[in-house]
């Protein structure tokens, strides 16, 4: 055997079907891992900038109105405005109850009190968003922990096999050994690279979701706050519209002494 010739070219030229289905399935989890790295990377750079800036346009809101037509103009496009969006929906169901014949009382999500029915609200949007975030989580630590098993197969696999063919050769020597023991601990090394950076991207990802549904949680308090006062401050209307423009409605009723407005 020419020792020019070793290597991973000639480890795979020799290698059998089982061999190349580890090499495939690393492959593919390799592929997949950088993906979501590259992808929720960038979702959670999106969302970071854009909930910041909602927080900021929420906290120097002179009243809900105002936050409720942010709302409407540019979308819940991140947790927190998706949090006052399930919010102002709430407000919107408590006060379609009151419109004869709508058959809203009848409905199960819309039983309870008022307050009943906003806390459900905002449990609700925290866990779609919890979901949300979560997205290729589960892929990241499978391929974090099965790895390196799945790449230390392929090494015992290709190691059996050059045994054999040692055997069957009739050289035993170390440099005959040496060779094919080497190549096929190419694997190893392989399930080691898949597996380092999906355990690393699944640690950072992890923190930083557990750092914005921290946030969100407290935030989710204060929203409560504000709408439950307005929700008891505000008089039952008979045309509930679409969400934002009910709420809007809503908030040019509210009375002088609301939460809202002692806040601001």
């Amino acid at each position: 055997m020419n020792e020019g010739s070793l290597g991973f070219i000639h480890f795979l030229s020799q290698s059998d079907g089982i061999a190349r289905t580890v090499l495939c399935m690393m492959l593919f989890a390799s592929i997949g891992t950088w993906y979501l790295i590259v992808v929720k990377g960038f979702m959670t750079y999106r969302m970071t900038r854009r909930s910041r800036d909602f927080l900021a346009a929420f906290w120097e809101a002179p009243d809900l109105e105002a936050v409720a037509a942010r709302v409407r103009e540019r979308g819940a496009n991140e947790p927190f405005a998706h949090l006052v969006h399930h919010g102002f929906t709430a407000i919107e169901q408590c006060h379609r109850r009151g419109v004869p014949g709508s058959g809203e009382t009848l409905a199960l999500v819309n039983a309870g009190s008022a307050d009943d029915l906003l806390t459900r609200a905002l449990k609700r949007a925290i866990d779609e968003d919890r979901q949300r975030l979560e997205f290729g989580q589960t892929f990241l630590a499978t391929v974090a922990s099965a790895t390196p098993f799945v790449g230390l197969f392929g090494t015992v696999w290709g190691i059996y096999h050059a045994l054999l063919a040692i055997g069957a050769s009739g050289q035993g020597t170390l440099d005959k050994v040496a060779g094919p023991v080497g190549e096929a601990l190419i694997m190893t090394a392989i399930g080691l690279a898949v597996a380092i950076p999906a355990a690393v991207a699944y640690n950072t990802f992890a923190r930083a979701n557990r750092t914005i549904l921290a946030q969100l949680n407290a935030f989710a308090y204060d929203v409560f706050a504000f709408l439950a006062t307005g929700i008891k401050t505000s008089p039952m209307r008979n045309d509930a519209r679409a969400t934002s423009e009910t709420v809007i409605a809503m908030a040019r009723t509210q009375a002088p002494g609301s939460l809202i407005s002692s806040n601001h």
